[in-house]
């Protein structure tokens, strides 16, 4: 006999999830999960389209990285066109498609810690919900909500510029871009024609914002270190030299010892190493290491594995911070889940560094912009989405008609991690609990929201679906119901 407590839904997180956990009759937790409900479709919806449509179609999965679709999407026909795998592009098309993809990384990272973890930080995870929110940022501090609002207008105005518009684009095509930057795009992404948004306004801000979450970790230090942390392996995309790049490398992963355990391989193999497991309880699948298996070879992707993976950031002020943020690990892979705050913010800043250094590049007011060559039936295109390692895989067939897809997902990458993350909270706030009070539950999202999930990646919901948290005892009767942050019934 167990009690069950149910999140439904999950909230300050981009899509729809819920919580369950079980505790036993002596109170203790036996049982956490994080929940996808809704069907994921769009392996399907693509099949029978032409396969110049894909980068189009599939950035429809999210509003918020919907870049991060297009392009591993035109990687991908980039192979299938006969372009080759990243590098095989003109100089013009890679530089602008990198624009376009610092350009994301910059405002959905923003977009993530200022308006969905800061309010936890700022006020305390158990602080009452009527503060802990946005409009309570801005009210407590006005100067960081302005310029988290400014840095994410900035991001949005470099991908309206690289990809025709600010969500759902047309910018990436096969083996190349149809559009680059005209001298007056350059300039006032540039210098800003006189006010805020320019580039190195945005790397002042991005060193802000990370100066803001270091003092806050000082003072909160006991409280970060302890808040959900775990050993696991780390995946990303590295450059073939060791360095973080978040549009195209090979694929490393490190034990929780720091050992690799994936040396740098081919973007273009990676269905020899992962397979993907299917549980009956979630819509999304668990992705894992082929030669560990399913119990042991899960991973983390995202800011903090790819802290992890890299040797190095090549850009000299991120690099500094890389190496401080390395320092606090001693040698190891970093396993804080909070700190994933941190390296956030540090991508932060080396996103802003590259989009300066690309706006003074020439080459992004070329003419050259596609390439093809030998037409091929397969094509794979992975990059570093905000959220970590995306897949996008494709079969053509000879009508050119798109035959299968594949995609995993950076959140369905970290499905695993979090429903790890979910438990070890839960055992720690929930364990011989008499009464639910809001900030444990909030608690328990905390930890989801440290991965900043993307769940209409994998999930696409209907209607409404409000907050309603109920408690009942071994024998199934109520103790208490919650719904939003007003009690209903208690007895």
């Amino acid at each position: 006999m167990t009690r069950k407590i149910i999140i439904d839904p999950v909230t300050r997180v981009e899509g729809h999830g819920k919580v369950t956990i079980q505790l036993d009759d002596d109170g203790q937790v036996v049982q956490s999960r994080l929940h996808i409900v809704e069907f994921r479709g769009f392996e399907r919806f693509v099949q029978g389209r032409p396969y110049w449509e894909a980068p189009v179609l599939v950035q429809r999965l999210c509003g918020i990285c919907p870049v991060s679709h297009h392009l591993a999407a035109a990687k991908a026909m980039d192979v299938v066109v006969g372009a080759g795998t990243g590098t095989g592009l003109t100089p013009t098309a890679e530089k602008i498609r990198r624009l376009m993809h610092y350009g994301q990384v910059f405002q959905s990272h923003t977009l993530h810690f200022f308006h969905l973890a800061s309010p936890d930080l700022l006020f305390g995870y158990d602080a009452p919900p009527e503060t802990r929110n946005v409009m309570g940022v801005a009210l407590a501090n006005r100067e960081l909500a302005t310029q988290a609002v400014l840095m994410r207008k900035y991001g949005q105005e470099i991908i309206a510029a690289t990809a025709g518009k600010k969500i759902h684009g047309t910018g990436a095509i096969p083996g190349g871009v149809n559009k680059s930057l005209s001298r007056e795009e350059r300039d006032r992404l540039l210098k800003g024609d006189g006010g805020p948004l320019n580039a190195d306004q945005m790397v002042t801000w991005a060193q802000g914002a990370l100066a803001f979450f270091k003092d806050y970790y000082r003072q909160h230090r006991d409280f970060i270190d302890g808040f959900s942390r775990f050993p696991s392996s780390h995946l990303s995309l590295v450059r073939p030299d060791g360095a973080l790049d978040l549009y195209h490398g090979v694929l490393r992963a490190v034990d929780a010892e720091g050992r690799r355990i994936l040396d740098d391989v081919d973007s273009q193999d990676y269905l020899q190493h992962f397979r993907e497991e299917v549980k009956s309880w979630s819509y999304m699948k668990f992705p894992y290491l082929k030669k560990l298996g399913p119990e042991n070879g899960w991973y983390r992707v995202g800011p903090l594995a790819r802290m992890n993976v890299a040797d190095f950031i090549p850009t000299p002020l991120a690099q500094e911070e890389f190496e401080a943020f390395r320092a606090v690990g001693g040698g190891k892979p970093n396993d804080r889940c909070m700190l994933t705050h941190w390296a956030r913010l540090i991508e932060v800043l080396h996103a802003a560094e590259c989009m300066r250094d690309l706006l003074q590049d020439p080459d992004i007011l070329g003419s050259d912009l596609v390439v093809t060559g030998s037409r091929q039936s397969e094509g794979i295109g992975l990059l570093e989405a905000p959220r970590g390692t995306l897949f996008h895989h494709y079969r053509v067939g000879e009508d050119d008609l798109i035959q299968m897809a594949n995609l995993i997902v950076s959140t369905t990458n970290n499905n695993e991690p979090m429903n790890r993350a979910v438990h070890h909270v839960a055992r720690a706030m929930l364990t011989g609990v008499k009464e639910i009070t809001e900030g444990m539950l909030n608690a328990v999202e905390v930890a989801i929201r440290a991965y900043d999930p993307c769940l209409s990646c994998a999930t696409h919901a209907y209607g409404q679906m409000p907050l309603e948290v109920t408690l009942v005892d071994a024998r199934g009767a109520v103790v208490a119901r919650r719904r939003k942050s007003s009690v209903l019934a208690s007895t």
